[in-house]
C-alpha cells in the first residue's frame, strides 16, 4: 500500500479490495439478513416488524391497521430496505400454511398455497397475533439488549424475549453467502415439553428429548418418513427424510376409483402440482388417469385424481409419488446464528440455547421488577412516616417559600430522602385519610413479600427455573394444538409397475440379422403386407412376432452380447421402414450380428438358456441371471465369455421346463457328429465361458442343436448337398468326445458341414446363397439317409452360389 501526503490515494490490489469488501458484505448478510437467531428464531427484518408493530400498539387486542402503515414504520425507523421486501416478510409471518404458529394476523388477501401473490399493502390490514405478544412480553423491562437503529435516532432490540421456542416451532429458511438454512416447523406443545424436560435433566440424551419432539410438524400436515434421518438431523443439524402427501383411494360407481389428496408436502405450490399431474395425463406418461381436479374450498385442501375403469390405482399413486411433488425429499440443514456466529445446530443445541436465553431474560426482568419494588417500598415507607407526623409535615410545608424549599425542609427536619420528600410534596389532599394509611401499610406488606420473592429467584437457580417452567406451561396450555404431520419409521420404497406407464397393446416386433429392430402397429403391418418389412436384400429376419408392449425383448449376438429392450422402448416405425439400428444406442462390432431374439412376458418366469460356441464350449444359464442392469439402454451385457477373438456363438436355445430327454447334437465342419444328454452340461453364470463340448482337435463346430432321440436332422454341405438323417444314427455317448463321421469321406473335394436344422412336420427350409438366391427345400421330399451318406445336391454352387444362410419358416414360440 502506498499513501501520498497530498491526496491520500491508496494503491491496493483488486484481489485485496474484493476480498475485504466481500468479507464485510458476507458478514452483514449472514448476521443481519438471511439467518435466524438461535434464541428467538427470527431474522432481523422479522424482529423489526414485530417490534415496530408492538411499539405502535398494533397488538391482537386492538383494531387492525393498514399494512402500509406498519411497513412504513419499519422502513422509516428500523429497516432501511425496500418496502416490498418488508411486506413480503410481513405476509409470510401471517401465512398459516408456512408458519406453524403465525405471528401476524392479516385481513385481506395474504396469498395462497397456489403461489398467488398477496394484495398490495394499501389494501390489507394487519396486527400482531396473540402468540406474538408472548414473543414480545416484558421487552419494556430491560430484558434484552437495545442498540441504536441505522440513523441513531431510536433503539431497537437485538433479540426478542421469546416466551416459547420460536426457532423450532416456526422453523426458518434462508440463503446467505456460504450458508443456507432449512429448519422445519415443529409442534409447540412438543417443543415446550422437551424444553421442560431439559430444564429438569440438563444431561438428557437425544433419544430422551425425542420422546417429546417426535419430528417436524408441518402446518400442511403430510407424512414424514425416515426416523433415522430425523435423528441424524437432530444430532448433527443435517439429515434427509421423505415427505409425502396424505392420500386415499376412493371407490366410485361403475368399478372406477379416484385418488384423493388432502394434504400436500410443506412449501409445495398446489396449483403447479395439479398442473404437473394433468401434464402427465395429457402426455400419456402414465396410463389410467381420466381427470385431475382441484376441489379445495373453505372446508380444506382436496385434489381429486379420477382414474379410468380397471386402472391400477396403487401403481398410479406410486408413479405420482416418484415423478411429482406429491412426495419430496426434505433435507434438514439447521443453521442459526449462535453467539454471533453461524452454526449447524441440533435439537439439544437449540433447546439449550433457548433455555440459557430464558434464564437471562428472567433474571433481567426480575432485577427490573426488584428495583421497581424497592423504589416503591422506599416511597411507601416515607408516606407512612409522613402520615404519622402529618400535622408537623403540613406546618413545615406551609411555612416553606416554594416546592424546592419545602422538600429541603422535610429532608432537614424529618430525615426524609429526596425521593420521599418529592412524593410527600406531590401528595394529593384526598390521600390524607385514615383509610389511605391502611392501604399504604397493606401495600408495604405486599411489596415486602414481592421483594423477598424476587431476591429468592435471583439467588436460587432452581427457583429461577421454576418461574420459566410455570410460564412455559401457561403458553403450552393456551396455544398448543394436536400434531398435524404423521411420522413413519421407514422410508417406503416405490415400485412402479410397467402397466402404469405403458398402455397394453399388441404390436409386431421385427429383429434382423444385421441389427435392425422396430415395432409397428398391427394396422401398419396389414396395410403394407407382411413381406414388405423394409429390410435390405442382403439382410434376414431373425425374429418377427406379434407381442405386447409390456413384454421384454432379448437379442443375442454371435459375439456373446445380449441387448435388452422392453417392447414399449423399441422405436416405433412403419412396417415398410427399416427401423432403428442397434449401433445407435449400444454399438455392434464390424463382424457382429444378431443370431436369435426372444420375447418374454415375465423376465422372472424361470427356465434356462443353452449356449454353445464354434470353438467347442457349451453352458446352461438361468434366464434370471440375464436380467439387464441399469445401463441396458446404452450398453450390451455379456451372456457368454468367448476365449478367443475368432470364436463365436452358434447355438442359443431356451427351455422353460426341464426336459430330461433333451440331448445335445454337435456337427463339426469336417463331418463329425456327437450326441449326449443335456444334463451333462453344468449351469453357470452369464459371464462364464462354459465347459468343453466336443473334442475338435484342428476342427470347429458347424452347428450345435438340442434334439430328442426320435428327431430328424437336416444337413447342408458347402457344395450344396442336402441330407436328411435320423438323430439316432449317431449313438449317444458323453460330452467332450471326438464323435463319429456323419459324412462319407471323399479324397477329392470332400463335403463339409455348413448348416444343420432340426426338422418338424411340415417344415420348409430356405437356403440363401452368396449370389442372393433363395432355394426352397421340402426336406421330407428327400429320403432319410444313414450317417455315411453325403445326401443329394439341391443347388448348383457354380450358377446359384454357395450357401450362406439357412432358416426355417417355423419359428419357435416362447412365453
Amino acid at each position: 500500500m502506498v499513501t501520498t501526503e497530498n491526496n491520500n490515494v491508496q494503491e491496493l490490489s483488486l484481489e485485496a479490495v474484493m476480498g475485504e469488501r466481500f468479507g464485510r458484505y458476507s458478514k452483514y448478510i449472514i448476521q443481519e439478513r438471511a439467518l435466524p437467531d438461535i434464541r428467538d428464531g427470527l431474522k432481523p427484518v422479522q424482529r423489526r416488524i414485530l417490534f415496530a408493530m408492538n411499539q405502535d400498539g398494533n397488538t391482537f387486542d386492538k383494531a387492525f391497521r393498514k399494512s402500509a402503515k406498519s411497513v412504513g414504520n419499519v422502513m422509516g425507523n428500523f429497516h432501511p430496505h425496500g418496502d416490498s421486501s418488508i411486506y413480503e416478510a410481513m405476509v409470510r409471518l401471517s401465512q398459516d400454511w408456512k408458519l406453524r404458529e403465525p405471528l401476524i394476523e392479516m385481513h385481506g388477501n395474504n396469498g395462497s398455497m397456489d403461489g398467488d401473490p398477496p394484495a398490495a399493502m394499501r389494501y390489507t390490514e394487519a396486527r400482531l397475533s396473540e402468540i406474538a405478544g408472548d414473543m414480545l412480553q416484558d421487552i419494556d423491562k430491560k430484558t434484552v439488549e437495545m442498540v441504536l437503529n441505522f440513523d441513531d435516532t431510536e433503539y431497537e432490540p437485538t433479540v426478542l424475549p421469546a416466551r416459547f421456542p420460536n426457532l423450532l416451532v416456526n422453523g426458518a429458511t434462508g440463503i446467505s453467502a456460504g450458508y443456507a438454512t432449512a429448519i422445519p416447523t415443529h409442534n409447540l406443545g412438543e417443543a415446550i415439553e422437551a424444553t421442560l424436560y431439559l430444564l429438569d435433566h440438563p444431561n438428557a440424551a437425544l433419544d430422551e428429548l425425542m420422546q417429546f419432539v417426535k419430528g417436524p410438524d408441518f402446518p400442511t400436515g403430510g407424512i414424514l418418513q425416515g426416523k433415522e434421518g430425523i435423528k441424524k438431523a437432530y444430532e448433527t443439524g443435517r439429515g434427509k427424510t421423505i415427505l409425502r402427501s396424505r392420500t386415499k383411494i376412493e371407490e366410485l360407481r361403475g368399478g372406477k376409483q379416484q385418488i384423493v389428496v388432502t394434504e400436500v408436502p410443506y412449501e409445495i405450490n398446489k396449483a403447479l402440482l395439479v398442473k404437473r399431474i394433468d401434464e402427465l395425463r395429457l402426455l400419456k406418461k402414465v396410463e389410467g388417469i381420466a381427470e385431475v381436479r382441484d376441489e379445495t374450498d373453505r372446508e380444506g385442501l382436496r385434489i381429486v385424481i379420477e382414474l379410468k375403469k380397471n386402472a391400477n390405482a396403487k401403481g398410479i399413486l406410486n408413479y405420482l409419488f416418484k415423478n411429482t411433488d406429491l412426495q419430496i425429499s426434505y433435507n434438514f440443514n439447521m443453521v442459526a446464528i449462535n453467539n454471533k456466529r453461524p452454526e449447524n445446530v441440533g435439537l439439544k443445541d437449540i433447546l439449550s440455547a433457548y433455555i440459557d436465553h430464558q434464564r437471562d431474560i428472567t433474571i433481567k426482568r426480575t432485577k427490573f421488577d426488584l428495583d421497581k419494588a424497592q423504589e416503591r417500598e422506599h416511597i411507601v415507607d416515607g408516606l407512612i412516616k409522613a402520615l404519622s407526623i402529618l400535622d408537623q409535615v403540613i406546618k413545615t410545608i406551609r411555612s416553606s417559600q416554594n416546592k424546592r424549599d419545602a422538600k429541603q425542609n422535610l429532608i432537614t427536619k424529618y430525615k426524609f430522602s429526596d425521593k420521599q420528600s418529592e412524593a410527600i410534596v406531590s401528595l394529593q389532599l384526598y390521600r390524607l385519610t385514615n383509610t389511605d394509611v391502611t392501604a399504604l401499610q397493606k401495600e408495604a406488606k405486599e411489596l415486602e413479600k414481592q421483594i423477598s420473592n424476587f431476591q429468592k429467584i435471583l439467588s436460587d437457580p432452581k427457583e429461577l427455573d421454576k418461574v420459566i417452567k410455570k410460564e412455559l406451561r401457561a403458553v403450552n396450555k393456551k396455544y398448543s394444538t394436536p400434531r398435524l404431520t404423521e411420522i413413519q419409521e421407514k422410508i417406503e420404497s416405490l415400485t412402479i409397475d410397467t402397466e402404469v406407464i405403458v398402455a397394453s397393446e399388441d404390436v409386431q416386433v421385427l429383429v434382423s440379422r444385421d441389427g435392425y429392430v422396430k415395432r409397428s402397429s398391427l394396422r401398419s403391418v396389414k396395410a403394407s403386407g407382411a413381406d414388405e418389412n423394409g429390410l435390405k436384400e442382403e439382410d434376414h429376419v431373425v425374429y418377427s412376432a406379434t407381442v405386447n408392449t409390456l413384454d421384454h425383448l432379448l437379442m443375442f449376438t454371435n459375439k456373446g452380447n445380449m441387448i435388452y429392450r422392453p417392447v414399449h422402448d423399441v422405436t416405433e416405425a412403419r412396417w415398410k421402414d427399416t427401423g432403428e439400428h442397434l449401433s445407435q444406442t449400444v454399438g455392434l462390432a464390424n463382424n457382429e450380428y444378431v443370431i436369435r431374439a426372444y420375447c418374454f412376458k415375465d423376465i422372472d418366469q424361470g427356465g434356462k438358456f443353452t449356449f454353445a460356441t464354434k470353438e467347442g464350449f457349451i453352458k446352461q444359464t438361468k434366464l434370471s441371471d440375464l436380467k439387464p442392469g441399469r445401463s441396458y439402454k446404452s450398453k450390451a451385457s455379456k451372456f457368454m465369455k468367448l476365449k478367443t477373438t475368432t470364436d463365436e456363438i452358434i447355438l442359443i436355445d431356451y427351455q422353460k421346463q426341464k426336459d430330461p430327454n433333451l440331448q445335445v447334437f454337435c456337427a463339426s465342419y469336417n463331418g463329425y457328429g456327437l450326441r449326449y444328454s443335456l444334463e451333462e452340461v453344468p449351469t453357470s453364470g452369464a459371464k462364464a465361458a462354459g465347459v468343453k463340448n466336443m473334442n475338435l482337435r484342428d476342427d470347429f463346430l458347424a452347428s450345435v442343436t438340442l434334439v430328442h432321440e426320435s428327431d430328424d436332422l437336416a444337413l447342408v454341405t458347402q457344395r450344396g448337398s442336402f441330407k436328411r438323417m435320423k438323430v439316432a444314427e449317431v449313438s449317444q455317448t458323453t460330452r467332450a468326445k471326438r464323435g463319429v463321421l456323419i459324412l462319407r469321406e471323399l479324397k477329392k473335394n470332400p463335403h463339409k458341414v455348413k448348416f444343420t436344422a432340426l426338422l418338424h412336420r411340415d417344415t420348409k427350409l430356405y437356403i440363401t446363397t452368396n449370389k442372393n438366391q433363395i432355394v426352397e427345400v421340402d426336406p421330407f421330399e428327400h429320403p432319410s439317409n444313414d450317417r455315411y451318406s453325403n445326401g443329394s445336391f439341391i443347388l448348383d454352387t457354380d450358377s446359384q452360389g454357395k450357401p450362406i444362410w439357412l432358416h426355417s419358416e417355423i419359428q419357435e414360440k416362447t412365453d
